[in-house]
C-alpha cells in the first residue's frame, strides 16, 4: 500500500486555505497524512486550523523564510512514501481522488 503525505502551506490565505481544507476533509478514503504549515498568518488561518485540527496529522503556524522554507517544514515531518504538495488554494479535482490514485497501478519514484 502506497503512503501519501499530503502537505499544505499557507500565509494569509484563509479563503484559498479553507477551499483546500474542503477537498481534503470531503476524500471519501483517508489512508494519508494531512500536514499544514501556516506562516504565522494573522488573518484567522491558524484559528480556522485549530478548528478542523481532527483531520490533520500534524500542523504548525510560525514565521518561516518563505515558500521553499515552509515546504521543506512540510517534508521534513512526512512520513508517507510520496509528498503531495496541495498548497492553500489549490483543490483535489473531486472526494474520490485519493481513492483513484491509490487504486492506481504504479510504482514510481515520482508521480
Amino acid at each position: 500500500m502506497k503512503k501519501i503525505s499530503i502537505i499544505t502551506i499557507n500565509y494569509n490565505n484563509l479563503v484559498g486555505l479553507k477551499t483546500t481544507a474542503k477537498s481534503i476533509i470531503e476524500q471519501t478514503n483517508k489512508d494519508f497524512e494531512w500536514i499544514v504549515i501556516d506562516g504565522g498568518s494573522n488573518d484567522g488561518s491558524k484559528e480556522f486550523i485549530e478548528s478542523i485540527a481532527e483531520y490533520i496529522d500534524y500542523w504548525v503556524s510560525e514565521p518561516d523564510k518563505g515558500i521553499y522554507n515552509a515546504m521543506n517544514k512540510g517534508t521534513a515531518k512526512a512520513t508517507g512514501e510520496y509528498c503531495w504538495y496541495i498548497n492553500s488554494g489549490d483543490s483535489l479535482y473531486d472526494a474520490s481522488t485519493i481513492d483513484n490514485l491509490l487504486k492506481a497501478d504504479w510504482d514510481a519514484d515520482v508521480v
